[in-house]
């Protein structure tokens, strides 16, 4: 049985008027346009409001676009060096105040504090990196087939930038995506979203603080669909960033297509990891379930999939479910909690209609497939760690994104029956192979097609020095992270110098 945690005591638990937050406009924090709010809560405790939010309308995107389109001449005139010291300051502000913002985030989007310390840490190693951008050289110099001429490259900010991000990683996706366009010279309008405005709303009150002058990023909260378009069409805007899924991505990519807007999408994933008959149960087992299990399956790079071997199929799903109905649930306050809530109730039924299509389509029910509603989960939105074997690729289960805590079991006869299984969907963002042969590590790197590939390893995790980014329906080939993410929010200026002699 799956264990789960109670209640938080003590200060944790004490519940006290929400704040009202207001959109940051022009270096103003300002109400909507409608005069209405909408309620961030605790989806560990539906009762719980966290925070209070404006309910956005177009002409607030209007205001927050055009206040970033007059601070841009300005915020790109400033050396990038300068601009690299603010993303620094934002940095050690952040990591000043990372317990705090962590317990603020587990509140606000149920994943265990530990998860949340991570999701700040990467926030303030990024912004640390970017910081050191500033001071790289922004383009190359190179020789000229002719005589009397140099050639060179200038890098330029793009101009005013739409970052929409998702709720999943709430601090790290708005880092990675702001802290970049900034020190590129752009200015941002940044709508994060409406499960997890509050963290958002963290980074921007961080880079106030930090010194970035009012205009040079905006901050509106409301509904994805009305305000995402609005930011999308906008004639002002010169680029749009967006982390989503798959669907969603498809629909602003078109959006952005009619008016040739560059856009950047960082989409859905049906990550698979790879378990060849001599790996290490043990070690693929533990990374399965971190993967798998760890912020409740919501993440881009969750474990969806496991493609295992025959031979030691029966072995590893034991092993799994083991592992699974083990982990402890509840309030992702309370140190003893391995997994916390859904994002909202809504996911909970979505997740639930999944188990309902395994079933139907043959697969076998190992573990989970239920909420969880007894005791201290019932005000939230949990749901049990699910396990499927004898899976096929050719399912629902096997071909789509859940997003939650679900893991489907593919047996293979041999290396090249996983590989196929591997590549046998649309998406292609992360994969993972656990064998002690070096022979099949280096062709399950040229063969698997996956944008980020881990070798021994679960299917999660990023470093900030390294792109990020996926294959196929995971994306539309750009890359975050690293000096890449820099180099994504710029204009690529090609420069002659012709200087002859005088005759």
């Amino acid at each position: 049985m799956t264990t789960t945690t109670s209640k938080p005591s003590g200060a944790e638990a004490t519940e006290t008027a929400p704040r009202t937050y207001l959109n940051y406009i022009a270096g103003e924090w300002r109400p909507s346009a409608s005069g209405e709010t909408f309620d961030d809560t605790n989806p560990a405790r539906r009762s719980e409001i966290v925070a209070r939010f404006q309910k956005s309308t177009p002409a607030d995107v209007d205001a927050a676009v055009r206040a970033a389109e007059a601070a841009l001449p300005a915020w790109r005139a400033l050396p990038a060096p300068a601009r690299g010291e603010i993303m620094l300051r934002a940095a050690l502000i952040l990591e000043r105040e990372r317990d705090r913002l962590a317990r603020q985030m587990t509140r606000e989007m149920g994943k265990p504090l530990k998860e949340t310390q991570g999701d700040l840490q990467t926030a303030i190693d990024f912004g640390k990196y970017t910081a050191g951008e500033g001071r790289r050289a922004e383009g190359e110099t190179v020789p000229s087939a002719l005589a009397d001429k140099l050639c060179l490259t200038l890098r330029q900010p793009v101009g005013v930038v739409g970052i929409i991000t998702p709720w999943n990683f709430p601090m790290a996706i708005p880092a990675w995506k702001t802290f970049p366009a900034l020190l590129a010279g752009n200015t941002v309008v940044l709508k994060p979203a409406s499960d997890t405005p509050l963290s958002a709303a963290a980074l921007v009150e961080v880079l106030i603080e930090a010194g970035l002058p009012a205009g040079v990023l905006n901050f509106v909260t409301g509904p994805g669909g009305t305000l995402g378009d609005t930011l999308v069409t906008h004639p002002s805007v010169n680029m749009i960033s967006l982390t989503g899924s798959t669907e969603v991505g498809r629909h602003v990519a078109e959006l952005c297509g009619r008016d040739l807007r560059r856009c950047s999408l960082e989409l859905g994933g049906k990550n698979a990891v790879i378990v060849m008959d001599d790996a290490n149960l043990d070690e693929a087992v533990a990374a399965v379930a971190w993967a798998g299990f760890g912020t409740t399956g919501q993440r881009c790079t969750a474990t969806s999939r496991v493609i295992v071997h025959e031979r030691v199929a029966e072995a590893f799903a034991e092993k799994l479910v083991a592992t699974a109905e083990k982990l402890r649930i509840g309030d992702g306050l309370l140190p003893e909690t391995e997994m916390g809530p859904l994002v909202n109730q809504g996911r909970v039924g979505a997740v639930h209609e999944y188990t309902e299509i395994g079933t139907s389509e043959g697969a076998a029910l190992l573990t989970g497939g239920k909420p969880l509603t007894a005791g201290a989960l019932a005000e939230g939105a949990f749901y049990a760690p699910t396990v499927f074997t004898n899976v096929t690729t050719d399912m629902r289960i096997a071909q789509e994104e859940v997003f939650g805590p679900f893991v489907s079991i593919i047996p293979v006869a041999d290396y090249d029956d996983a590989i196929r299984a591997a590549n046998a969907t649309m998406y292609g963002l992360s994969c993972a192979i656990f064998t002690e042969n070096a022979r099949t590590v280096f062709r399950a790197m040229r063969d698997i097609q996956s944008g980020l590939i881990y070798i021994n390893a679960g299917t999660t995790g990023a470093e900030p020095h390294l792109p990020f980014g996926g294959m196929k329906a995971s994306g539309n080939g750009h890359r975050e992270l690293g000096h890449k993410a820099v180099e994504e929010f710029s204009e690529i200026k090609t420069v002659f110098v012709s200087y002859p002699p005088v005759k």
